[in-house]
């Protein structure tokens, strides 16, 4: 039997939301009919997202932490519910794809009740917890890493990879060149061919440390042979721009860009956070990078994927309370201040690490179990 329609359920951050609407889009493109049901509180947003690119996209009602307002959740929980069985029952998809989280918790209980066969995703090295209470009425699971805690699983768990962007799979092989073109064409900035590019981002919401370090220590750099693409984070660019201020190397400052590949594909080094999808966009890069894992990072899930890209020779691993002033200085001198063949070596690891097709490998096991 042929995968025809499918229901996938997001909820939460866009490390859930990005890899499903990928997994959604490519299905679109193969011919397949799907929906989105999205939880969580950019539900709405994400929804109007999903319909951008001509996806069916429905938004549930909100279901806040139960640990916080426990009434609130269960409301919310019994509405998502009867709104997702209506759903299920009138798209009547084959099977549903959880992306993780206890956000997705309205919509599998829906495809029990249904009959319908669920599949589920996750983006990270250790299987979430939501994920792994969801197994064991699943057929399969698909994971971005290698799973460190597989066992802890009650269904079959595939390493399939992280699925990312199309627009990302089709700019995977821009040369640095035309990506510093683009972005001063973008931008209206004067980035040079002959500069060593520096890429900065700590994920959506952006990182602190990286808005307070980083600048202070690239001003310490004793070359004159750097530029900086520094992504700071919504509302951080006003204090992050005075930590910036009398450098004497050309900085482009942003809260955030839709335009990664260019971002990506310019950089000679990156500094950023280990979540699933920047370790899966700079694997498809080739881009080796400085990881700080978020510390807070839901049952230290972004440690596990950073040292799975350093045991592979893709990354060096810093905490977050090692990464000083002091220590990204010596890292920018030593590693970034001379002609330095393990910048090459990382990204050249990370390259192998790619899984360009996991979208349509997901999409294939999906199709295995309705079978």
């Amino acid at each position: 039997m042929k995968l025809e329609r499918l229901i996938i359920s997001c909820g939460g951050t866009g490390g859930h939301f990005f890899p499903g609407l990928s997994i959604a889009r490519t299905f679109q493109e193969m011919g397949g009919k799907v929906m989105l049901l999205l939880s969580g509180v950019n539900a709405q947003s994400q929804a109007q997202c999903a319909e951008n690119f001509g996806i069916k996209a429905i938004a549930l009602p909100a279901m806040p932490a139960w640990k916080r307002k426990p009434v609130q959740f269960a409301c919310g929980l019994l509405k998502g519910y009867a709104a997702s069985v209506r759903a299920v029952k009138e798209f009547a998809p084959q099977a549903v794809l959880g992306m993780g989280s206890f956000a997705m918790t309205p919509v599998l209980l829906a495809a029990l009740r249904c009959h319908v066969p669920v599949a589920l995703h996750d983006g990270n090295a250790r299987i979430g917890k939501g994920n792994r209470i969801f197994s064991r009425w699943a057929k399969i699971l698909g994971a971005g890493f290698p799973a460190v805690n597989g066992d802890k699983c009650r269904c079959q768990v595939i390493d399939i990879g992280m699925p990312v962007r199309p627009e990302l799979l089709a700019c995977a092989g821009i040369s640095r060149s035309e990506a510093l073109n683009q972005l001063n064409t973008l931008f209206g900035c004067d980035l040079k061919e002959d500069n060593k590019t520096v890429l900065i981002f700590g994920g959506s919401q952006g990182a602190a440390v990286f808005n307070t370090v980083l600048p202070q220590a690239l001003k310490c750099y004793r070359e004159h042979d750097i530029q900086v693409l520094h992504l700071c984070g919504k509302g951080k660019k006003s204090e992050t721009e005075k930590l910036y201020q009398d450098a004497d190397f050309p900085v482009l400052l942003l809260e955030s860009s839709d335009r990664m590949e260019y971002f990506l594909g310019s950089a000679d080094v990156v500094f950023s956070r280990s979540g699933g999808s920047t370790l899966a966009e700079l694997a498809l890069f080739g881009k080796g990078a400085f990881l700080i894992p978020y510390p807070y990072a839901a049952e230290g899930h972004q440690q596990d994927n950073a040292e799975y890209f350093e045991r592979n020779g893709a990354a060096c691993v810093i905490r977050n309370e090692d990464f000083t002033v002091e220590k990204a200085a010596i890292l920018l001198q030593e590693e970034v201040g001379v002609v330095s063949e393990k910048l090459a070596e990382r990204g050249n690891a990370a390259k192998k690490l790619a899984r360009p097709e996991a979208s349509v490998r997901m999409l294939e096991e999906i199709s295995a179990i309705i079978k």
